[in-house]
């Protein structure tokens, strides 16, 4: 293209981006969707926008470690400056070829995020990131570079300017500008400053070496030493302020070779493999955590059902209950705590809004409970996906230094899901079998999203990743440290890469660690709808791996029950009343006592039909022991009787009566004889039935009509509640349906605010809309209509907004005009009264 033909350069952001088609105007709305909240009127609004401080910040955090590094340097550039310079900044002196390849896409992603505008021969970046990312004494910039030549002189004497030039070996000149400038030259020039750094003293060398990487701020006294006067009277050194030197940008970049970072990394750091399983393996791993987590889940909310520990007046789990849940649990406080954050994320548990609030399980729990295995559990890390509420934060301190509790207030970090997504996605890029080096995942991740001055008490994203890693193997998305073929499902990931040779199993056991070079294609988060049916996909996935539920147990003499694998459901119901667990693992062993077979006998069951429960439903006779241990109790059950009188005990022997009254462990309750089959008691029934029990006897509680009452553990239930809404990190990014509104709203209001007007027709000013009478309004719209012209209005909608629009009437009539919209492509009908002015278009406005 010959430079005739060339477009004109942009003068401003808002040119630059009215110059971009569709796709690339859709790209950046959709990595800064905070720029369409609300939908700006036109482009220049859009530019304006997208150069606020805000929203430059916003843009600059999630850069990768190379694209922000680009922008640094140009923060320490010319403005505008030519590639060239740019690339010198970046590759430096011996033109690092990494570097050459990597940057134009850094500069084309800084383009499409409209942090930097421009052609390549006038690179600018936008004000407000210069003004972030350059240097200043008060925010030194992550270069380590300083001011300028030009920067550090401004308040200089042109005295002491022209003695520094001269001092350096050059001609004195007749003003400080043009004296700043060959100095700066000087400084520039690499052959004349390798002559001048030639003659230096070894020690004066040295200070410049420490102060090339940055800091480039040193201290001096009002006497400095030979070798800082050397640098100083040679303008190497610039006073700053009293007793304060810096090394000129110029300086340290001849020092540096050119470089405006010690270390540019072009190439993000690859993810290790710490351990190759075979797939078989992980998955099978994988799937008994699964099994594992839903047990956890269960026995947690069997804990709850009747009501779980109160909730603390400003919200959340006290530390006591914490402690009691995880020894329920038998686990570590922090993985109780995030069982308990998970149930809650999935909507099974809540506070139960009563006076004495405590914490229960939901009816979605109940709803839970009847799903297959394999959804129940994709329901739970569906959840843990999305949330932001993060448990890793548990007994951490905010920022008013107050402890955070499980279940209370400041634990959502809106990063949590998108870490969460990265990190899975990482695994994805591996090999089926592939467990990474944790190191190596939060390395890329800190390249994607740098740290500010890489202060590692602020890397929340490292601690993010950490926990995802381990919550991750705890919900058995990983097996063994690997992406499990469930877990890729989940993500809607492609296959699994083919593994290189290093990579290929050799025996049935563990892998040694290798080093996988692999560059995974970055994964997108899903929509809702698609995370539906990737959920759906890595339970079908899931459920040919969970053991199938058996329907019986193994009975032995010692008054145990073995269950060989995990049980269908109305069994392990009925065991669990019947009996205690004694150990959970591969096999759960149960306990029958007087106390658990009393229990199932206050439920409801007879003799017989516990008899006939355990026939049915082992594989090995009903030992004996367990027979007349059943009987045993049943005979007792019920053979004292308890009710209201307060409270009374009656038995048809009164020999046993006598036998309670004479125990010494009768005393609290205070008993005494009605008559021969009758006791009175001071306890209510419920202490009265516990003490009776405490001391040998099985009393059974009955009605006031003397029938014996069926005692059921009540489920306590919250009323309906939603699982908790994540907290969004930012506007979300707009969907296609938005962004094709978004697009085309910009696009119409553009075109009104840009186009063409008739010399003397009334502009608006500034922006604003135009502004004619009723009459003047009425007479030009009925004048179009008849020469067809296109005229620029200015509209007001019902509900207050103005927008500017260019439209061709077609009738006007009843206080209406009818007209083909230009800005809208289609025909429609504006009142009159809502019209706030009119105007004529150029005869050449396209």
């Amino acid at each position: 293209m010959s430079t005739e033909d060339r477009p004109p350069a942009p003068r401003s952001l808002a040119e630059a981006l009215r110059a971009r088609g569709d796709a690339s105007l859709g790209a950046l709305l959709r990595s800064r969707p905070d720029l369409i909240t609300p939908v700006p009127t036109d482009l220049t609004q859009l530019a304006t926008r997208a150069g606020t401080r805000a929203s430059v910040v916003r843009a600059l955090e999630r850069l990768d470690r190379f694209a922000l590094q680009t922008a640094e340097a140009l923060a320490v550039a010319a403005d505008p400056a030519a590639y060239g310079e740019l690339l010198g900044l970046m590759a430096g002196d011996d033109a690092d070829p990494a570097v050459v390849a990597a940057l134009p896409h850094a500069l084309d992603l800084l383009r499409e995020q409209a942090l930097v505008w421009g052609d390549d021969d006038r690179l600018r970046l936008v004000r407000t990131a210069r003004e972030l990312l350059a240097p200043s004494p008060q925010h030194p910039s992550p270069t380590g570079l300083g001011p300028t030549v030009q920067e550090a002189t401004a308040g200089m004497s042109p005295g002491r300017i022209q003695e520094i030039v001269t001092a350096a070996g050059l001609a004195s000149t007749h003003d400080s500008v043009s004296a700043v400038t060959a100095l700066a030259g000087l400084f520039t020039d690499r052959a004349r400053m390798a002559a001048l750094l030639a003659d230096a003293p070894a020690d004066s060398l040295d200070v410049l070496e420490r102060l090339v990487w940055g800091p480039p701020y040193g201290q001096v006294t009002a006497d400095p030493a030979p070798r800082l006067r050397w640098l100083l009277d040679r303008g190497l050194l610039l006073p700053t302020a009293p007793g304060t030197v810096v090394l000129p940008r110029e300086v340290a970049l001849h020092l540096r070779r050119g470089l405006a970072h010690r270390a540019p990394e072009p190439v993000p750091p690859v993810v290790e493999t710490a351990a190759v399983h075979r797939p078989q393996v992980v998955d099978s791993a994988a799937a008994g955590q699964a099994y594992t987590a839903l047990a956890t889940v269960g026995e947690l909310l069997k804990d709850w059902d009747e009501g779980g520990p109160v909730v603390l007046r400003a919200g959340g789990l006290s530390v006591r209950d914490l402690k009691r849940t995880a020894v329920a649990l038998d686990v570590p406080e922090p993985v109780a705590a995030f069982w308990v954050e998970l149930a809650y994320a999935a909507g099974l548990i809540a506070s139960d809004g009563e006076a004495d609030e405590r914490y229960a399980a939901t009816p979605a729990y109940d709803e839970w409970l009847e799903l297959p295995p394999a959804e129940r559990w994709s329901r739970l890390v569906t959840a843990w996906l999305a949330a932001t509420r993060t448990a890793g934060l548990v007994g951490g301190r905010d920022a008013k230094d107050r402890t955070l509790s499980a279940l209370g207030p400041g634990l959502d970090r809106s990063a949590a899901p998108e870490v969460r997504h990265r990190v899975l996605a990482l695994l994805a890029g591996l090999p089926e079998g592939a467990a990474p080096a944790a190191g190596s995942v939060l390395a890329r991740l800190r390249w994607e999203r740098p740290l500010r001055g890489d202060r590692r008490e602020d890397d929340l994203r490292g601690r993010l990743a950490e926990w995802a890693l381990s919550e991750a193997e705890q919900l058995g998305v990983t097996g063994r440290g690997a992406l499990s073929a469930q877990g890729r499902a989940l993500l809607g990931a492609p296959a699994a890469p083919a593994p290189g040779p290093e990579a290929e199993p050799s025996g049935p056991g563990d892998k040694l660690p290798v080093h996988h070079h692999h560059r995974p294609a970055p994964l997108t988060a899903l929509s809702p709808a698609e995370q539906a049916v990737a959920s759906a996909a890595a339970a079908r996935l899931l459920a040919r791996l969970l053991p199938e539920p058996l329907d019986h147990v193994l009975l032995q003499a010692d008054l145990t029950a073995v269950a060989p694998g995990p049980l269908q459901r109305p069994l392990a119901d009925m065991l669990g009343v019947l009996a205690d667990v004694e150990s959970k693992g591969g096999a759960t062993v149960y306990r029958f006592t007087p106390g658990s077979v009393r229990r199932a006998l206050d439920a409801g069951q007879a003799a017989s039909d516990l008899h006939a429960f355990l026939a049915a439903h082992s594989r090995t006779p009903v030992p004996q022991p367990l027979a007349y241990l059943i009987d045993d109790v049943a005979r007792r059950h019920g053979h004292l009787r308890v009710g209201a009188a307060s409270a009374y005990v009656r038995c048809d022997d009164d020999a046993v009566l006598s036998e309670i009254l004479a125990d010494k462990r009768a005393a609290g309750l205070g008993l005494r004889r009605l008559a021969p089959t009758v006791l009175a008691a001071q306890a209510d029934p419920a202490g009265l039935l516990e003490g009776l029990r405490a001391m040998g006897f099985a009393p059974a509680a009955e009605s006031a009509e003397g029938d014996v009452l069926i005692t059921r553990a009540l489920a306590h239930r919250t009323p309906p509640r939603t699982a908790p809404e994540p907290v969004p990190d930012g506007p979300p990014v707009p969907d296609d349906t938005l962004l094709a509104a978004a697009l085309r709203a910009i696009r119409a209001g553009d075109l009104a605010s840009t186009t063409p007007r008739k010399p003397g027709a009334a502009p608006a000013a500034n922006g604003e809309l135009p502004r004619t009478g009723a009459a003047e309004t009425l007479a030009t719209m009925q004048a179009a209509v008849l020469t067809g012209e296109a005229l620029w209005i200015g509209y007001v909608n019902a509900e207050g907004a103005a927008s500017q629009r260019v439209i061709a009437p077609i009738r006007v009539e009843g206080g209406f005009v009818t007209a083909y919209d230009h800005t809208a492509d289609e025909v429609r009908t504006y009142p009159l009264h809502r019209i706030t002015g009119v105007a004529e278009l150029a005869d050449d406005a396209g």
